[in-house]
């Protein structure tokens, strides 16, 4: 039997209707179970911190923010945009690995609990603009360790990397983090890698930080007042791939915390967290322009392709794998056919889902990529044929609210300047 898609109540067509397609769309209500879930189950010592990367929108972050998550950013934008939000300047660190003076200074400015240094040249450069600004500033370290941790998609150490500096730099580093008088070295910063599924490595990942705490304090003789164990935790996209066992990972993970915290009792513990706690409340919703076969294959053409969803496209993979799609129109309707779902873009590689099974698609139709709340549109090349950024829609208490206006070309326009050039004479001879 075909239903139509709803979220708290609403009928997805009429969601559409009034803010248009492409279009984003949060729900409140799974953003809020993920995160109370989590942090019920993690030991109280452990700060949650967002990672506005995944979705910078000023609506989520306080969302988040007003339930308690801190804020971890990696953007002049981003830093205004948490200030903006309400989170308290001491509840922020600045992460990233090429940050600018303008940066340096903000930071220093807006008074923020730590700038995570990856380099000695930024450490300089903290240190230069600090003593300009007639203030001290706190700086955790992040290492690149010299272990690595199966399991992620992405994996951030024990390679070559230009996140963070090399543990065994950092180990012989005591005498040149001793001759700042306007940094203090006070805290450990190590992000493993992302999109892990599998509990066995992120245990292993936050035993093996916990360790090298120990071993920083030791070797450089100092007191370590926060440990950021990164993040990492994942979610499924692809047909194979489970939800975290969020109860069974802190049943591990706690008492390994705990144990840590009764040694340190003025060590605070941070988790990052960006995709984990964003992923699975967004979705994309395009209008199929045009239905269409093409030797032998079915052609859903949408109002919104890879320039809104970059992720989809399955970067890094040999083998292209699909996001949950649904028919948002027939949801719940057996599927009959298998389709490509590609977008406006003038390029073959603007497909969003590669035979993709569906109930009969027709022109007008809504179709739904689901788990988009992490890494759409900020990760993707809006401006390709000047589409521009889609709206944005968050649904809180059965109520849809508008959390970013589409890009117009009238937006598009309106940075560029328009210089008339007179062509330069050709002259004989």
């Amino acid at each position: 039997m075909s239903v139509e898609y709803e979220i708290q109540g609403l009928p997805i067509s009429s969601i559409a209707q009034r803010f248009g397609t492409p279009l984003y769309v949060y729900d409140g209500e799974v953003l809020r179970q993920v995160y109370q879930e989590l942090r019920g189950l993690l030991t109280p010592q452990v700060e949650l911190f967002y990672s506005l990367k995944a979705n910078p929108n000023i609506s989520i972050v306080n969302m988040l923010r007003e339930m308690g998550a801190r804020a971890e950013v990696c953007s002049l934008a981003e830093l205004h945009t948490a200030v903006e939000a309400g989170v308290d300047p001491q509840h922020i660190i600045f992460l990233g690995p090429g940050k600018s003076d303008a940066e340096i200074t903000a930071c220093i400015r807006y008074g923020i609990y730590a700038i995570v240094t990856e380099s000695f040249q930024e450490l300089e450069l903290i240190e230069e603009i600090a003593a300009h600004e007639g203030r001290m500033m706190s700086v955790a370290l992040r290492v690149n360790p010299s272990f690595s941790v199966k399991g992620s998609r992405l994996t951030m150490g024990g390679k070559p990397r230009q996140f963070g500096i090399d543990e065994q730099s950092v180990l012989q580093g005591k005498e040149q983090f001793e001759k700042y008088t306007h940094i203090e070295i006070m805290g450990l910063h190590v992000y493993m890698g992302t999109r892990m599924l599998e509990i066995e490595p992120i245990v292993e990942n936050t035993r093996h930080i916990l360790e090298l705490a120990e071993r920083i304090e030791n070797e450089l003789d100092i007191t370590l007042r926060m440990v950021d164990v990164g993040g990492g935790l994942g979610v499924p996209y692809h047909e194979g791939e489970q939800f975290l066992d969020i109860s069974e990972l802190t049943e591990q993970l706690n008492p390994m915390f705990e144990s840590f915290q009764r040694s340190h009792k003025n060590t605070r513990l941070f988790m990052e967290l960006g995709r984990y706690l964003v992923g699975t409340c967004g979705m994309l919703v395009s209008r199929a322009l045009y239905v269409k076969p093409s030797y032998g294959e079915n052609f859903v053409v949408t109002d919104g392709g890879t320039n809104c969803h970059m992720a989809a496209v399955g970067t890094g993979s040999y083998v292209k794998r699909n996001f949950p799609i649904a028919s948002l129109t027939r949801y719940g309707e057996t599927p009959e056919a298998e389709y490509n779902i590609t977008g406006p873009l003038c390029t073959p590689n603007d497909v969003v889902g590669k035979r993709v099974t569906l109930p009969p698609v027709e022109q007008g139709d809504l179709l739904g990529v689901f788990h988009s709340g992490a890494y759409g549109p900020t990760a993707s090349p809006t401006h390709f044929l000047s589409h521009g950024s889609p709206a944005e829609v968050l649904i809180v208490g059965g109520e849809a609210f508008l959390i970013r206006e589409r890009d117009t070309p009238e937006d598009l326009l309106g940075k560029q300047r328009l210089v008339q050039v007179s062509p330069t004479p050709i002259t004989n001879g």
